[in-house]
């Protein structure tokens, strides 16, 4: 069925897109029309290719072969600037505004209204309030950005790319920090845009707002066009099936529940923690991982997850308790001395701790083992070369060159990159924080995948995520966190359902 904006012309179309960087196709004729007064998502797994065409767009990088129109018009931009001066702007998951300026101020930078060649700032409060109002904003234009919460700034980002009349408006991640509540407030002002002719660009990793808020999507997988489609008429299974080339059945026996046959009081637990703790970061707490067991930690942001994960990996140093790794005292003074005790740490903040993005994706996979065997040792080539293709191979990291930069890669093969080079270093106990976070639903599944088939070949796992039924899908035990305590403890088992970790988290175990 043909509808009036099938035929309408386009405000953007992109044809045939094609971008190579060293070792990488990251684009492969990739096709793109946006419509105005639609809300059109752009859907894919990691390193499928959104992030690269959106900065085609808005000229952060050159295209190699391809074309882009702007209005009917052939446009290749040098960089967002030059994008924006032909009405496309972009509002990124990091909100990039000034928190020490007021909104007014943010909302005006480079636009301020003028007298007599100052600044005019009670014209340009007067028009920041006028253009908020314009999306039903009711916010104080003086007020300091710094004291609203993240939500409060995305929508003046949104207002401030509005000040340049912007015929389209890409959302990259707007709801990845965002509660439902907020969620709700910035679909509200996504719809009177869309509602005022405005062609908006949404990418998100979640399926659900995607089917809420969008009219249209592109699909792409690998670098490559699988299809436009509009939003009503293909099924969620289907598009998972076409972003990741798998069948839901697939997907779901990705997606299985750990085997819940690990005894946690049966032997000697690898590593033991009594009344561990640090002054201002986490209350003691006491705390068993044995052999083949995955152990959850669940709560709330600022619970005390990553505290926890840290002390035991030696990343925090305790100043109260004890810890025992094979039954034996152990003081773990830093990361190095976790690594020697067979213990391996991957950080939530995978950019400023894991991945080295300027090394290739053989040095990143390798550097754990070199730094445990010695730099003056180095590895033989033949062994690095077998070590990397094995993980390549068994995690599916994209693109399959070992060569590729590391910055070059998506987020989600970035961090199994970074869980091949623990895994190198053969530990007998992963801690993983957040190593899912920010990831699409393929990679997803093969990471929970892995994590199971770690366990039951006697890996001790320290699994945390934000998404409870993550980590009740994955735990044999679940701590569970609370104000940076440890509230609760419960043996996960099939009579064991999401509400009863939220009663928990809400009550603090005191139910």
């Amino acid at each position: 069925m043909t509808s009036s904006k099938d035929t309408a012309r386009p405000i953007v179309e992109m044809t045939g897109i094609s971008i190579e960087f060293p070792g990488v196709k990251a684009l492969d004729g990739v096709d793109l029309r946006l419509f105005g007064g639609e809300v059109h998502a752009l859907m894919g797994e990691n390193g499928a290719g959104k992030s690269t065409l959106i900065k085609a767009l808005t000229g952060v990088y050159g295209i190699d072969a391809g074309e882009i129109l702007v209005g009917g018009a052939p446009h290749r931009f040098s960089g967002p600037g030059e994008a924006q001066g032909a009405g496309i702007a972009t509002v990124y998951q990091e909100v990039n505004l000034c928190e020490n300026l007021t909104v007014a101020e943010n909302i005006m930078l480079g636009n301020e209204p003028r007298r007599f060649g100052a600044i005019d700032w009670r014209a340009t409060r007067r028009r920041a309030a006028e253009h908020l109002a314009t999306m039903g904003l009711d916010i104080d234009p003086a007020s300091s950005l710094g004291s609203h919460s993240i939500a409060v700034q995305q929508l003046v980002a949104i207002s401030r790319a509005m000040v340049v009349d912007a015929k389209v408006l890409i959302l990259d991640e707007p709801t990845s920090s965002l509660d439902a509540d907020e969620v709700a407030r910035l679909f509200e002002v996504v719809r009177a845009l869309r509602d005022q002719g405005v062609a908006i660009l949404f990418v998100s990793h979640f399926i659900e707002q995607v089917y809420e808020i969008s009219d249209r999507m592109t699909v792409l997988r690998n670098g490559g066009l699988v299809g436009e489609y509009r939003t009503a008429e293909i099924s969620r299974g289907e598009l998972v099936s076409r972003m990741i080339g798998r069948t839901m059945e697939v997907l779901e026996d990705l997606q299985v529940r750990t085997d819940h046959a690990v005894d946690p009081t049966a032997g000697t637990p690898f590593l033991q923690a009594v009344g561990l703790g640090r002054r201002g970061s986490v209350q003691p707490f006491d705390l068993d991982v044995h052999p083949g067991e995955v152990v959850g930690l669940a709560g709330l942001l600022g619970s005390g997850r990553t505290e926890v994960a840290r002390l035991l990996a030696g990343a925090d140093r305790a100043d109260a308790g004890t810890l025992h790794v094979k039954g034996e005292p152990a003081r773990l003074r830093n990361p190095r001395a976790a690594i020697d005790r067979d213990i391996a740490f991957s950080s939530e903040d995978r950019k400023a701790e894991g991945v080295v993005g300027d090394l290739t994706v053989r040095e990143n996979i390798v550097l754990g083992l070199q730094a445990e065997r010695g730099w003056l040792r180095r590895l033989p080539g033949k062994q690095v070369d077998e070590i990397v293709d094995r993980y390549i191979t068994a995690l599916g990291i994209r693109p399959a060159n070992p060569d590729a930069l590391l910055r070059n890669l998506s987020g989600g093969n970035q961090q199994k990159v970074l869980l091949a080079r623990w895994l190198a270093t053969a530990p007998e106990l992963l801690i993983l924080d957040e190593p899912t976070r920010g990831i699409d639903v393929g990679a997803k599944a093969e990471i929970q995948r892995l994590v199971a088939d770690l366990a039951s070949r006697g890996m001790g796992v320290v699994f945390i995520s934000a998404e409870l039924e993550e980590v009740l899908r994955l735990s044999h035990r679940i701590a569970v966190m609370r104000d940076r305590q440890k509230v609760a403890e419960l043996t996960n088992g099939e009579a064991v359902g999401l509400d009863d970790v939220v009663e928990l988290i809400a009550s603090g175990g005191t139910h």
